[in-house]
């Protein structure tokens, strides 16, 4: 059964990239209910006409279609799973789609716990950052195949612009670690690029419009670090979300027995930037991490935060590929 603009959804995680998602299904005309830690966050969709909800399960529990959109996999695990998490509370045949990017194993067990409940469960990570949120013209990376959503595809056709389905659960997720893996590195090799232009004493915007025309061009050197080149480091994502991402790909990666060593590297400079203070940054910011002094704290850094005293503290839980020694780049 398709389910029209009369079915009732609730938006758990109405934060950066959530809110405009939201407001993308109310102005497709479905009837709203939100909730979000913060109600603040959702004051501009109350406004608009959304319900609010003192809680996930009371936001599910008339829902026809939940979407989740939190910030960490630990998250995800207390929406869904705990005692008063969606898979108990959504009505029997509701579908429950998560938007997170979180770990795949978790949206298995997710989507498992569901069927055996009745209700449908699958992980549907994005990307395109909080523009594409806001114009409407996410991916999406969906861990179903196209026949099996089909009763939900006008209401993720209603923000996105293109669909990629992976038919299994879980594989959405996986897709979408691939996708930071490669846009990590071309994180790091933009802001490389704008230091090593910089230090040369020659113009970093020119040199990247020369080589954005050519062979070492990426979206993160067009459309993300123009940003840094202007001094704007506002988030459009997260520093902290993509720390979080390299780590699960790690995990997976460790999982599977390989080894991604550019997709360390990348990690050990966000997680630096983190470390001292930039995780509420957006990811241009990496590119501090190679200015003077003066310019990281006047964005906010303190490099006397940073631990360098040996390997990094890694949870026991953790793969021992993320045991790294952190080493400031601007001493390299």
């Amino acid at each position: 059964m398709t389910l029209g603009k009369g079915c009732n959804v609730a938006f758990i995680g109405t934060g950066i990239m959530g809110a405009p998602i939201a407001g993308h299904l109310l102005d497709a005309g479905y009837n709203l209910t939100v909730y979000n830690r913060t109600r603040e966050k959702a004051e501009g969709l109350l406004a608009r006409g959304a319900a609010w909800a003192d809680s996930p399960a009371a936001a599910a529990r008339h829902a026809d279609v939940v979407f989740t959109m939190v910030g960490y996999p630990e998250d995800v695990e207390e929406v869904y799973l705990s005692t008063n998490g969606l898979i108990r509370s959504a009505r029997k045949g509701a579908w429950l789609i998560d938007l997170t990017t979180s770990s795949p194993q978790l949206a298995r067990d997710i989507h498992d716990a569901a069927e055996v409940c009745d209700k449908h469960a699958f992980d549907c990570p994005v990307t395109g950052g909080q523009k594409g949120a806001q114009e409407g013209t996410l991916t999406l990376i969906a861990g179903i195949s196209e026949k099996d959503a089909a009763p939900v595809r006008a209401l993720l056709d209603a923000f996105s612009s293109q669909i990629y389905w992976f038919e299994q659960p879980g594989a959405g997720q996986l897709a979408k670690l691939c996708n930071q893996v490669s846009l990590a590195a071309s994180l790091a090799g933009a802001a490389e690029l704008i230091a090593l232009a910089e230090q040369a004493g020659i113009s970093p915007k020119l040199v990247s419009q020369m080589v954005g025309a050519g062979m070492g061009g990426s979206a993160q050197l067009s459309r993300v670090m123009p940003a840094a080149l202007e001094g704007d480091y506002k988030p459009g994502f997260l520093a902290e979300h993509l720390r979080k991402d390299l780590r699960l790909a790690l995990e997976a990666a460790d999982d599977l027995q390989l080894t991604l060593p550019a997709t360390e590297t990348s990690l050990n400079l966000v997680d630096m930037l983190c470390q001292v203070g930039g995780e509420r940054l957006g990811t241009q910011a990496v590119a501090l991490l190679y200015a003077d002094e003066a310019t990281g704290v006047a964005a906010g850094l303190d490099w006397g935060k940073l631990d360098t005293s040996g390997p990094a503290e890694v949870p026991d839980e953790q793969s021992p590929a993320r045991q790294r020694y952190f080493t400031n780049p601007r001493n390299l």
